[in-house]
Protein backbone atom coordinates (compact mmCIF):
# COMPACT_ATOMS: atom_id res chain seq x y z
CA UNK A 1 0.00 0.00 0.00
CA UNK A 2 1.05 3.71 -1.19
CA UNK A 3 0.93 6.16 1.96
CA UNK A 4 -0.82 8.94 1.66
CA UNK A 5 2.38 11.67 2.45
CA UNK A 6 1.12 15.28 3.79
CA UNK A 7 2.60 17.73 1.82
CA UNK A 8 0.77 21.21 2.09
CA UNK A 9 1.17 24.22 4.19
CA UNK A 10 -2.52 25.60 4.97
CA UNK A 11 -3.70 28.71 6.22
CA UNK A 12 -6.58 30.83 7.02
CA UNK A 13 -8.25 34.26 7.25
CA UNK A 14 -9.06 37.30 5.64
CA UNK A 15 -8.89 38.03 2.15
CA UNK A 16 -9.15 41.90 1.07
CA UNK A 17 -8.67 43.87 -1.70
CA UNK A 18 -6.24 46.79 -0.89
CA UNK A 19 -6.62 50.75 -1.69
CA UNK A 20 -3.94 53.52 -1.17
CA UNK A 21 -3.86 56.29 -0.92
CA UNK A 22 -1.51 58.30 -3.61
CA UNK A 23 -0.41 61.15 -1.03
CA UNK A 24 1.09 61.07 2.54
CA UNK A 25 -1.00 62.20 5.21
CA UNK A 26 -3.26 61.01 7.92
CA UNK A 27 -6.33 59.34 7.91
CA UNK A 28 -9.24 59.83 5.28
CA UNK A 29 -11.28 62.42 6.19
CA UNK A 30 -10.88 64.14 3.00
CA UNK A 31 -10.94 63.76 -0.74
CA UNK A 32 -7.63 62.61 -2.68
CA UNK A 33 -6.57 60.01 -5.05
CA UNK A 34 -6.41 56.55 -4.37
CA UNK A 35 -4.29 53.74 -5.96
CA UNK A 36 -5.54 50.17 -6.46
CA UNK A 37 -7.33 47.45 -5.47
CA UNK A 38 -4.71 45.40 -5.53
CA UNK A 39 -5.11 41.33 -3.93
CA UNK A 40 -4.01 41.47 -0.13
CA UNK A 41 -4.61 40.14 3.05
CA UNK A 42 -2.27 38.92 5.28
CA UNK A 43 -2.59 35.26 5.06
CA UNK A 44 -3.35 35.64 1.11
CA UNK A 45 0.45 37.28 0.69
CA UNK A 46 1.48 34.66 2.86
CA UNK A 47 0.03 31.79 1.12
CA UNK A 48 1.11 33.46 -2.39
CA UNK A 49 4.64 33.68 -1.41
CA UNK A 50 4.80 29.84 -0.25
CA UNK A 51 3.12 28.97 -3.67
CA UNK A 52 5.58 31.17 -5.45
CA UNK A 53 8.37 28.90 -3.63
CA UNK A 54 7.36 26.16 -5.43
CA UNK A 55 5.83 24.41 -2.20
CA UNK A 56 2.07 22.73 -2.26
CA UNK A 57 -0.46 25.04 0.02
CA UNK A 58 -3.72 26.44 0.06
CA UNK A 59 -5.69 28.64 1.68
CA UNK A 60 -9.26 28.65 3.50
CA UNK A 61 -11.17 31.39 3.75
CA UNK A 62 -14.50 33.48 1.87
CA UNK A 63 -15.03 36.19 -0.52
CA UNK A 64 -17.74 37.86 -2.01
CA UNK A 65 -19.34 37.06 -5.89
CA UNK A 66 -17.61 40.20 -7.21
CA UNK A 67 -14.63 41.53 -9.08
CA UNK A 68 -12.67 41.66 -6.15
CA UNK A 69 -13.37 38.14 -4.93
CA UNK A 70 -12.49 36.90 -8.41
CA UNK A 71 -9.46 38.96 -8.78
CA UNK A 72 -8.28 37.37 -5.62
CA UNK A 73 -9.05 34.29 -6.54
CA UNK A 74 -7.50 34.28 -10.21
CA UNK A 75 -4.68 35.56 -8.49
CA UNK A 76 -3.98 32.69 -6.05
CA UNK A 77 -5.06 30.37 -8.68
CA UNK A 78 -2.15 31.14 -10.90
CA UNK A 79 0.41 31.70 -8.75
CA UNK A 80 -0.29 28.02 -7.62
CA UNK A 81 -2.52 27.91 -4.72
CA UNK A 82 -5.39 25.45 -3.76
CA UNK A 83 -8.56 27.63 -3.91
CA UNK A 84 -10.98 24.80 -3.51
CA UNK A 85 -11.41 26.17 0.16
CA UNK A 86 -11.99 29.60 -0.04
CA UNK A 87 -16.22 29.89 -0.55
CA UNK A 88 -18.11 32.63 -2.31
CA UNK A 89 -20.63 34.58 -1.03
CA UNK A 90 -23.46 35.35 -2.75
CA UNK A 91 -24.74 37.51 0.61
CA UNK A 92 -21.44 39.62 1.41
CA UNK A 93 -19.41 41.57 -0.11
CA UNK A 94 -15.66 41.10 -0.51
CA UNK A 95 -13.66 42.37 2.07
CA UNK A 96 -11.38 45.98 2.44
CA UNK A 97 -8.87 47.43 3.26
CA UNK A 98 -7.76 51.44 2.84
CA UNK A 99 -4.59 51.96 4.18
CA UNK A 100 -2.97 55.56 3.86
CA UNK A 101 1.22 56.85 4.98
CA UNK A 102 1.71 58.88 7.41
CA UNK A 103 4.73 61.26 6.92
CA UNK A 104 6.62 59.10 9.36
CA UNK A 105 6.18 55.76 7.89
CA UNK A 106 3.41 54.76 9.73
CA UNK A 107 -0.01 53.68 8.74
CA UNK A 108 -3.37 54.03 8.53
CA UNK A 109 -6.24 51.53 8.09
CA UNK A 110 -9.82 51.70 7.42
CA UNK A 111 -11.30 47.96 7.12
CA UNK A 112 -13.58 46.05 6.08
CA UNK A 113 -13.31 42.69 7.22
CA UNK A 114 -15.46 41.46 10.47
CA UNK A 115 -18.59 42.34 8.48
CA UNK A 116 -17.38 41.10 5.03
CA UNK A 117 -17.47 37.78 3.28
CA UNK A 118 -14.00 37.25 5.10
CA UNK A 119 -15.88 37.36 8.35
CA UNK A 120 -18.02 34.05 6.88
CA UNK A 121 -15.08 32.14 6.49
CA UNK A 122 -15.61 28.66 8.16
CA UNK A 123 -14.68 24.93 7.63
CA UNK A 124 -16.64 23.43 4.76
CA UNK A 125 -16.04 19.45 3.64
CA UNK A 126 -13.54 21.11 1.25
CA UNK A 127 -11.38 22.80 4.19
CA UNK A 128 -11.53 19.70 5.96
CA UNK A 129 -10.13 17.96 3.17
CA UNK A 130 -7.50 20.49 2.53
CA UNK A 131 -6.74 20.10 6.38
CA UNK A 132 -6.03 16.93 5.88
CA UNK A 133 -3.29 17.06 3.20
CA UNK A 134 -1.37 19.72 4.92
CA UNK A 135 1.81 19.37 6.53
CA UNK A 136 1.77 22.74 8.04
CA UNK A 137 -0.66 24.86 9.36
CA UNK A 138 0.12 28.87 9.84
CA UNK A 139 -1.92 31.51 11.72
CA UNK A 140 -2.23 34.97 11.44
CA UNK A 141 -3.00 37.28 14.23
CA UNK A 142 -4.82 39.31 12.22
CA UNK A 143 -7.05 36.87 11.33
CA UNK A 144 -8.25 35.79 14.43
CA UNK A 145 -10.97 38.97 14.63
CA UNK A 146 -13.98 37.02 15.38
CA UNK A 147 -15.26 33.83 17.62
CA UNK A 148 -16.39 32.27 14.17
CA UNK A 149 -12.56 32.59 12.87
CA UNK A 150 -10.99 31.82 16.31
CA UNK A 151 -12.85 29.03 16.31
CA UNK A 152 -12.11 27.44 13.04
CA UNK A 153 -8.25 28.49 13.56
CA UNK A 154 -8.43 26.46 16.63
CA UNK A 155 -10.32 23.42 15.22
CA UNK A 156 -8.17 23.07 12.00
CA UNK A 157 -4.41 23.30 14.16
CA UNK A 158 -5.87 20.61 16.51
CA UNK A 159 -6.38 18.60 13.27
CA UNK A 160 -3.06 19.40 11.30
CA UNK A 161 -1.01 19.00 15.12
CA UNK A 162 -3.24 15.39 15.51
CA UNK A 163 -2.16 14.70 12.21
CA UNK A 164 1.68 15.12 13.13
CA UNK A 165 2.20 18.20 11.08
CA UNK A 166 3.34 21.53 12.64
CA UNK A 167 2.43 25.14 13.26
CA UNK A 168 3.31 28.89 13.08
CA UNK A 169 1.99 31.82 14.06
CA UNK A 170 2.52 35.78 13.61
CA UNK A 171 0.88 37.89 15.60
CA UNK A 172 0.89 40.60 12.97
CA UNK A 173 -1.30 43.17 15.08
CA UNK A 174 -2.58 46.06 14.00
CA UNK A 175 -3.57 48.87 16.58
CA UNK A 176 -7.07 49.23 14.99
CA UNK A 177 -7.93 45.62 15.78
CA UNK A 178 -6.55 45.82 19.48
CA UNK A 179 -10.04 46.76 20.67
CA UNK A 180 -11.29 43.36 20.13
CA UNK A 181 -11.40 41.75 23.29
CA UNK A 182 -10.84 38.34 22.54
CA UNK A 183 -8.31 38.69 20.31
CA UNK A 184 -5.29 38.52 22.93
CA UNK A 185 -7.14 35.28 24.69
CA UNK A 186 -6.60 33.87 21.25
CA UNK A 187 -3.71 35.07 20.52
CA UNK A 188 -2.22 33.42 24.40
CA UNK A 189 -4.18 30.21 23.13
CA UNK A 190 -2.14 30.32 19.72
CA UNK A 191 1.15 30.89 21.38
CA UNK A 192 0.69 27.32 23.47
CA UNK A 193 0.09 24.97 20.08
CA UNK A 194 2.90 26.98 17.75
CA UNK A 195 6.54 25.46 16.98
CA UNK A 196 7.50 28.38 14.92
CA UNK A 197 6.35 31.77 16.52
CA UNK A 198 7.28 34.81 13.96
CA UNK A 199 6.68 38.30 15.72
CA UNK A 200 7.79 41.62 14.70
CA UNK A 201 10.06 43.49 17.08
CA UNK A 202 7.92 44.62 19.77
CA UNK A 203 5.26 41.45 20.02
CA UNK A 204 8.03 39.30 20.93
CA UNK A 205 7.24 40.71 24.31
CA UNK A 206 3.29 41.36 23.99
CA UNK A 207 2.03 37.56 24.96
CA UNK A 208 4.90 37.54 28.13
CA UNK A 209 5.36 38.55 31.02
CA UNK A 210 8.86 39.28 30.49
CA UNK A 211 10.39 43.08 30.72
CA UNK A 212 13.36 41.99 28.50
CA UNK A 213 14.05 40.15 25.03
CA UNK A 214 16.01 37.36 26.69
CA UNK A 215 13.45 36.51 29.31
CA UNK A 216 10.62 37.22 26.86
CA UNK A 217 13.24 34.56 24.46
CA UNK A 218 13.25 31.99 27.48
CA UNK A 219 9.66 32.25 28.79
CA UNK A 220 8.27 31.52 24.83
CA UNK A 221 10.49 29.11 24.30
CA UNK A 222 9.93 27.19 27.89
CA UNK A 223 5.91 26.80 26.74
CA UNK A 224 7.22 24.43 23.78
CA UNK A 225 7.94 26.64 20.92
CA UNK A 226 10.62 25.11 19.55
CA UNK A 227 11.77 27.89 17.44
CA UNK A 228 11.38 31.97 17.15
CA UNK A 229 11.74 34.43 14.75
CA UNK A 230 12.08 37.84 14.93
CA UNK A 231 11.51 40.29 12.14
CA UNK A 232 13.28 43.59 12.45
CA UNK A 233 12.44 45.52 9.29
CA UNK A 234 15.79 47.97 8.45
CA UNK A 235 18.02 45.92 11.40
CA UNK A 236 17.73 42.15 9.75
CA UNK A 237 16.09 39.61 11.79
CA UNK A 238 17.05 37.15 14.72
CA UNK A 239 16.49 33.40 15.17
CA UNK A 240 16.01 31.50 18.64
CA UNK A 241 15.87 27.90 19.89
CA UNK A 242 16.86 25.60 22.94
CA UNK A 243 20.46 25.64 21.28
CA UNK A 244 20.93 28.27 19.12
CA UNK A 245 20.92 32.19 18.23
CA UNK A 246 21.38 33.99 15.74
CA UNK A 247 21.62 37.74 14.34
CA UNK A 248 21.46 38.73 10.13
CA UNK A 249 21.72 41.54 8.88
CA UNK A 250 18.87 43.02 6.02
CA UNK A 251 19.62 43.06 2.42
CA UNK A 252 19.67 46.58 1.40
CA UNK A 253 16.42 47.66 -0.97
CA UNK A 254 14.68 51.28 -1.70
CA UNK A 255 11.06 50.86 0.02
CA UNK A 256 8.22 51.53 -1.85
CA UNK A 257 5.84 50.10 0.32
CA UNK A 258 6.37 48.10 3.28
CA UNK A 259 2.63 46.44 3.01
CA UNK A 260 2.93 42.90 2.78
CA UNK A 261 6.89 42.20 3.56
CA UNK A 262 6.77 40.24 7.01
CA UNK A 263 4.09 38.14 5.40
CA UNK A 264 6.75 37.51 2.37
CA UNK A 265 9.07 36.82 5.30
CA UNK A 266 6.99 34.53 7.43
CA UNK A 267 6.19 32.54 4.09
CA UNK A 268 10.05 32.30 2.94
CA UNK A 269 11.45 31.14 6.48
CA UNK A 270 8.48 28.43 7.03
CA UNK A 271 8.73 26.95 3.40
CA UNK A 272 12.57 26.66 3.40
CA UNK A 273 12.26 24.92 6.92
CA UNK A 274 10.10 22.45 5.97
CA UNK A 275 12.07 22.12 3.05
CA UNK A 276 14.99 21.13 4.92
CA UNK A 277 16.97 24.13 5.06
CA UNK A 278 18.77 24.98 8.17
CA UNK A 279 18.06 27.98 10.23
CA UNK A 280 20.87 30.38 8.69
CA UNK A 281 20.37 29.80 5.34
CA UNK A 282 15.99 30.22 6.18
CA UNK A 283 16.83 33.31 8.12
CA UNK A 284 18.48 34.41 4.73
CA UNK A 285 16.25 33.50 2.49
CA UNK A 286 13.53 35.39 4.41
CA UNK A 287 15.63 38.28 4.91
CA UNK A 288 15.90 38.76 0.80
CA UNK A 289 11.98 37.81 0.39
CA UNK A 290 11.30 41.18 2.58
CA UNK A 291 13.95 43.30 0.98
CA UNK A 292 12.40 41.98 -2.46
CA UNK A 293 8.73 42.70 -1.04
CA UNK A 294 8.78 46.35 0.13
CA UNK A 295 10.88 46.91 -3.32
CA UNK A 296 7.49 46.94 -5.21
CA UNK A 297 4.10 49.08 -5.02
CA UNK A 298 1.36 46.65 -3.95
CA UNK A 299 1.10 44.33 -1.02
CA UNK A 300 1.12 40.73 -2.61
CA UNK A 301 3.09 42.49 -5.95
CA UNK A 302 6.36 41.52 -4.07
CA UNK A 303 6.32 38.29 -4.16
CA UNK A 304 9.15 36.23 -5.19
CA UNK A 305 10.63 32.93 -6.11
CA UNK A 306 13.72 31.46 -5.27
CA UNK A 307 15.62 32.19 -8.24
CA UNK A 308 14.83 36.12 -7.51
CA UNK A 309 16.27 35.36 -3.41
CA UNK A 310 19.40 33.89 -4.76
CA UNK A 311 19.83 36.47 -6.86
CA UNK A 312 19.50 39.25 -4.41
CA UNK A 313 21.69 37.04 -1.79
CA UNK A 314 24.69 36.78 -4.73
CA UNK A 315 24.63 40.44 -5.66
CA UNK A 316 24.71 41.63 -2.09
CA UNK A 317 27.77 38.81 -1.26
CA UNK A 318 29.54 40.54 -4.83
CA UNK A 319 29.12 44.08 -3.44
CA UNK A 320 30.48 43.00 0.31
Amino acid sequence: MIQHIRKKIVTIGEIVVEIMAEQPGFGFMEPFALRGPFPSGAPAIFIDQVARLGQECGLISCVGRDDFGTMNIERLRQDGVDVSAIQVSADHATGSAFVRYRPDGERDFVYNIRNAACGQTQLTDDAFRLLDDARHFHVMGSSLFSFRIIHAATTALRRVKENGGTISFDPNIRKEMLDIPEMRAAMEMMLQYCDIFLPSGPELMMLTEANTEDDAVREILGLGVKEIVVKRGSRGASYYSADQTLHLPPFMAEEIDPTGAGDCFGATFVTCRLQGHMPEQSLRYANASGALAVSVRGPMEGVSTFQQLDAVIAQAVGVA
